[in-house]
């Protein structure tokens, strides 16, 4: 099976790098961007209502899969599914910025929210159904280099973006016209993107499940029951809750540089953002297309490179160190997005992994969905310490970032197969 997945590695890799780099051409506009920070601040909005965004996300990502799991349970091949869930909030996004055009500037938060919110779940639902997608086309040697060509159309697409916001917030700042055309045209980008699913080529593995019958709660209590008796693969889940120290401080420290240390709007929406992908493009090719270093050992490094990004946002907060920290951050993202995919499929120990993707993300929400919020309400509370309240917030991401880290340690690829993707190189 592994052979005839390699025959098609390269049509497979070349369609989900295409559908990445029209979905990269839009990221820097709506997940995990400075661009949103900064377009919302400019709207009026708090530290708690921008920490809200990647709380609001990471709570849609993690209450949606369990439908997405439950209702194609019994569809083995998934491309077109994929596709349309895809398509969905690509058009949600487009919905928005038509919407924008239409109505008085003073409405635009709430319709922002309402919109993101929609957005959020149906890509929530994606999200299990497109990890699993990749899981399956690509074999399990070959994997890594798989999504490693994937993200790297993804990352350079989304500084060919970022350059493209930079001269635009330049010429027209965050006016209203300019952002909903903005929103309207990644939401076209997504849905010629999705289209691409289309051409890859999708296997039958052996252990494939039956077809089942089962409710909904039934379905899902034995799936929940089977994760939480799988002890290796919940000490990964708590190695990777560094992830979201990182999406909280990606969310921030764009705010954090515009207001304390004279660096611009355009600065922070365009470079930064260039910064980010730069490093994610680095690793991408080094440890993904090329794949040096095993998997356990690109984990351990992101844990450095995180914890070298949170000291320098505390010790010297500069123009120069914020190009080096969005690098190193873009680095740490990359590496996380490269190492969990295969890593889910292998510590589920399933050829059909959609039910480990789609509960995942609920058993880490606690931790995804309240560490942006208390960020956020924190800075509010804390605003009269000026720079010195976002110091304190990094400081303590970095004890955090150090108790994952043990667990990182404890992360053993060699407990649930013979053949485990630590041989990979």
């Amino acid at each position: 099976m592994d052979g005839r997945k390699d025959n098609y590695f390269f049509r497979n890799a070349g369609a989900v790098a295409t559908v990445e780099f029209f979905w990269g051409l839009g990221f820097p506009i709506v997940l995990e961007s400075t661009f949103l920070q900064l377009f919302l601040k400019e709207l009026g909005a708090s530290d708690l209502l921008v920490g809200s965004v990647p709380g609001l996300f990471v709570f849609c990502i993690a209450s949606l899969p369990i439908f997405a799991g439950y209702l194609t349970r019994n569809i083995r091949f998934k491309k077109k599914i994929v596709m349309i869930a895809h398509i969905v909030p690509g058009a949600t996004i487009f919905v928005l910025g038509c919407t924008m055009l239409a109505i008085d500037e003073k409405y635009i938060l709430p319709v922002f929210f309402f919109f993101y919110t929609i957005f959020s779940m149906t890509l929530g639902f994606a999200m299990p159904l497109w990890l699993n997608f990749l899981a399956r086309i690509f074999s399990q040697t070959r994997a890594v280099p798989g999504l490693g060509y994937m993200m790297l159309a993804q990352n350079i697409a989304k500084i060919i973006s970022s350059l493209f916001l930079l001269k635009i917030i330049a010429q027209f700042a965050f006016s209203a016209t300019s952002c909903a055309m903005i929103f309207l045209g990644t939401g076209i980008l997504f849905i010629v993107g999705a289209l691409f699913f289309l051409i890859c080529k999708e296997f039958e593995e052996v252990g494939d499940p039956l077809p089942s019958q089962s409710s909904f709660l039934v379905h899902t209590r034995e799936a929940l029951q089977e994760i939480v008796a799988n002890k290796p693969f919940l000490v990964f889940l708590a190695a990777d809750l560094d992830y979201y120290i990182i999406i909280t401080t990606l969310s921030f420290y764009a705010n954090y540089a515009n207001q304390y240390y004279g660096i611009s709007q355009a600065v922070a929406a365009g470079f930064f953002v260039s910064c980010i992908y730069s490093g994610s493009i680095a690793v991408n090719i080094l440890l993904g297309t090329l794949d040096f270093l095993k998997i356990k050992q690109k984990f351990i490094l992101s844990k450095g490179l995180t914890l070298t990004a949170l000291l320098l946002l505390i010790t010297v907060p500069g123009v120069w160190s914020f190009f080096l920290i969005s690098f190193l951050l873009g680095m740490t993202r990359a590496i996380r997005n490269m190492v969990y995919t295969p890593s889910v499929k292998f510590f589920s120990g399933k050829s059909d992994a959609t039910d480990y993707f789609a509960l995942a993300p609920l058993l880490t929400a606690p931790i995804a969905f309240g560490f942006p919020l208390i960020f956020g309400k924190t800075l509010d509370l804390t605003s009269a310490l000026g720079a010195n309240s976002y110091k304190i917030l990094f400081g303590l991401s970095a004890i955090l970032l150090l108790i994952t880290f043990v667990f990182t340690l404890k992360t053993n690829y060699q407990t649930t197969k013979s053949s485990s993707v630590e041989g990979q190189r």
